[in-house]
């Protein structure tokens, strides 16, 4: 099979491994020069641009080649090499990997500074070692090499969360991240080893091979969802998403929301369809229940924030919701028997992966150009930038409306074939599920209608209106190396959004290697994506788009022609009163109210109301995460407690730990002589 690829991938896991090893080289070569911003901060993130591509194209062509590889490298521990796979769930991962940390890469060259926080040699070290260890992960085909991998992820990411050390806040969203990340880690690990099924293989083929007991299997595959759900931020062990993300620097967060998030997709997918290969359709349940509650609850959060990277945190949780939905409507349709939708669900699941990743990265380096230009995360402190930044407002734009899941752009086709998988729900020969999940297409449906509220919020607070701080005037457009990163993420958003059909067409070995089946494409239609044979449902950007666009230049050119003289130029939004000023615009605050007041119970609402006796009357209102409050804070003080109880025995005496290790010397032996 490898024989059909071009000479240069004709042996696409070497190709990728060399790459792989190129980031770790880059990496390491940043401490040659750790203070030298245009060495460490500039050409050497260029350079890593140059690889993340390479990389994706070589696993797109080992995707399109129809390439599975393995191979064992001699490193590791005596008698546990590295074991590593390529196949088409990973390659469509490393490609989402590689494109992404391009446009990313590309970006952080011309976005870095010396005083960001850290030496930009060590900067580029962390960064380099983070994309290196999500590919390891993707790769990885055995448990050992999986955890080394997943560990340095998770390690090499905290680094890079907390940058800006120095700052109390900063220093403890990183400790809040690392815990979630290794109680993930240890859910992670005990699955392995239920799947093991008792041997001491540590390989994935063994546990392939493995024959579970259905409840054995069913435990497996529940630690999974909480080992990987922590990682993705599914509802509630999401509580670190909102606050790693402001925290990180915006390439950081960047590659956190738009791959690192990925990963767990990635790892639910591997461990339910091919290393446990036979779910049971009501396992799907939980992962659908879980999916549609954290879209719902981080949209609604999204819509109330004021910081505008954490506003971005919330809608990644929202997102990783809608990822989970459509994984779990899969496991649904393989358990009962229907492959062919199982495929559906799964490719919305796959796309909506690609188009997350591209929109989302693109959203967070706009913000990081933003607060760059500004100082400001404050929602509430910006506003008319359009025409300060009139490069970094355009291309945001294109992640706003791909966010929003307006057409012809790639939010919209990947939700739309959520839904087009919700509609076949009543065909489930389970008659209280099919009448229960066609509610979750109403939650899909008002998720997507909020998601767009939330950018309408957020572009239109930054960047339209008038400024609301006079310091706002001295605000400056991004470079080019960073306009070449943004626009780079905006054309993967508008290619994934006018060749659908093209990208499914890709996405079909993935399909047939987890569910064993792929959604049909009609051979001779191109432009048209038809995911449902037999039923008159189909799409077609590229006539949506050219009808739209020929729409606007039809009116504009009428208004020219039989209005032009007519026209009076008057300021928007002013009602006829000339003297409007910027305290005069909505505020995100107002602009969330409805919200707010809709959903008050997910809320944990704080208000500081003014009195008429008050000299300076002030309003103030704090909104934050009742699960934080209900169920953390009660689990941080029963740990402390016990924390407290432990220290008791350390007494600092000699003659104390001689007593403990005798007394256990004598349990132990107790034990054994009762045996």
């Amino acid at each position: 099979m490898t024989a059909s690829l071009p000479p240069p991938f004709a042996d696409p896991l070497t190709d990728c491994l060399v790459l792989v090893a190129a980031w770790l080289v880059i990496g390491v070569a940043g401490l040659a020069a750790p203070r030298s911003v245009r060495y460490a901060g500039r050409a050497l993130f260029a350079l890593g641009a140059l690889v993340g591509i390479a990389l994706a194209a070589a696993a797109a062509l080992s995707l399109l080649g129809g390439v599975t590889q393995t191979r064992i490298l001699p490193i590791g521990l005596p008698d546990l090499p590295f074991h590593l796979r390529l196949d088409a769930l990973s390659s469509v991962f490393l490609v989402l990997l590689g494109a992404s940390a391009a446009g990313v890469s590309l970006f952080s060259a011309g976005y870095f500074r010396e005083s960001d926080g850290m030496a930009p040699g060590l900067l580029c070290l962390q960064y380099h070692l983070f994309l290196a260890s999500m590919a390891l992960v993707l790769l990885a085909d055995d448990a050992y090499a999986f955890m080394v991998g997943w560990e340095l992820m998770a390690l090499s990411s905290y680094f890079l969360v907390t940058t800006q050390h120095r700052i109390p806040e900063i220093r403890s969203a990183g400790f809040l991240y690392l815990v979630m990340a290794h109680v993930g880690a240890l859910a992670i690990l005990l699955a392995f080893g239920i799947l093991q099924g008792g041997s001491w293989q540590f390989t994935f083929d063994a546990m392939r091979a493995a024959h579970l007991s259905h409840a054995w299997a069913a435990a497996a595959f529940l630690l999974a969802m909480l080992g990987f759900g922590a990682k993705a931020g599914l509802v509630p062990l999401h509580v670190w998403l909102p606050e790693a993300h402001p925290a990180a620097p915006s390439p950081v967060s960047a590659l956190l929301s738009g791959v690192m998030l990925k990963t767990a997709v990635y790892g639910m997918l591997r461990v339910t369809f091919d290393l446990l290969g036979h779910p049971a359709w009501w396992w799907g349940l939980v992962p659908l229940a879980a999916g549609l509650l954290t879209a719902l609850y981080g949209v609604v959060f999204a819509a109330v924030q004021t910081d505008m990277k954490r506003l971005l945190a919330y809608s990644s949780i929202e997102n990783v919701g809608l990822l989970f939905t459509g994984f779990g409507l899969s496991v649904v349709f393989f358990g009962v028997g229907m492959p062919a939708l199982a495929a559906l669900a799964l490719l919305a699941t796959l796309y909506h992966s690609l188009s997350h990743a591209a929109m989302k990265s693109l959203l967070f380096l706009g913000t990081g150009s933003v607060l760059h230009a500004t100082g400001q995360r404050n929602l509430g402190r910006l506003g008319g930038l359009i025409h300060r930044m009139p490069w970094v407002a355009a291309l945001t734009l294109v992640g706003a409306l791909a966010l929003a899941g307006l057409p012809p752009l790639n939010g919209f086709v990947s939700e739309w074939l959520l839904l087009q998988s919700f509609l076949f729900a009543d065909r489930i020969p389970r008659s209280f599920v099919n009448l229960l999940i066609p509610l979750g297409a109403a939650v899909v449906a008002l998720c997507a209608a909020l998601a767009g509220y939330v950018m309408v919020k957020f572009y239109g607070v930054i960047f339209l209106g008038q400024p609301r701080e006079s310091s706002l005037a001295q605000a400056h457009d991004c470079g080019l190396l960073e306009r070449l990163g943004l626009g780079w993420l905006a054309l993967l958003c508008l290619a994934l959004g006018l060749a659908p059909v093209q990208v499914v067409s890709a996405l079909a070995p993935v399909t047939r290697q987890l569910v064993g089946s792929a959604v049909p494409q009609p051979a001779a239609s191109w432009w048209l994506l038809a995911p449902v044979p037999g039923r008159a449902v189909s799409y077609a950007p590229l006539v949506l788009l050219l009808a739209g666009a020929a729409v606007i230049l039809l009116t504009m050119l009428l208004v020219r022609l039989f209005y032009h003289r007519r026209v009076r130029r008057a300021r928007p939004w002013d009602c006829g009163f000339g003297e409007v000023t910027p305290r005069m615009q909505d505020t995100a605050e107002g602009f969330g109210q409805p919200i707010r007041n809709i959903f008050q119970s997910f809320f944990a609402i704080e208000r500081e109301l003014p009195t008429p006796f008050d000299a300076a009357p002030r309003y103030r209102i704090a909104i934050s995460d009742r699960m934080w409050r209900g169920l953390y804070q009660p689990i941080s003080g029963w740990v402390r407690r016990l924390a407290d109880a432990a220290a008791i025995l350390q007494r600092g005496r000699i003659a104390t730990y001689l007593l403990y290790g005798f007394a256990t010397l004598v349990v132990l032996l107790a034990v054994v002589l009762a045996t």
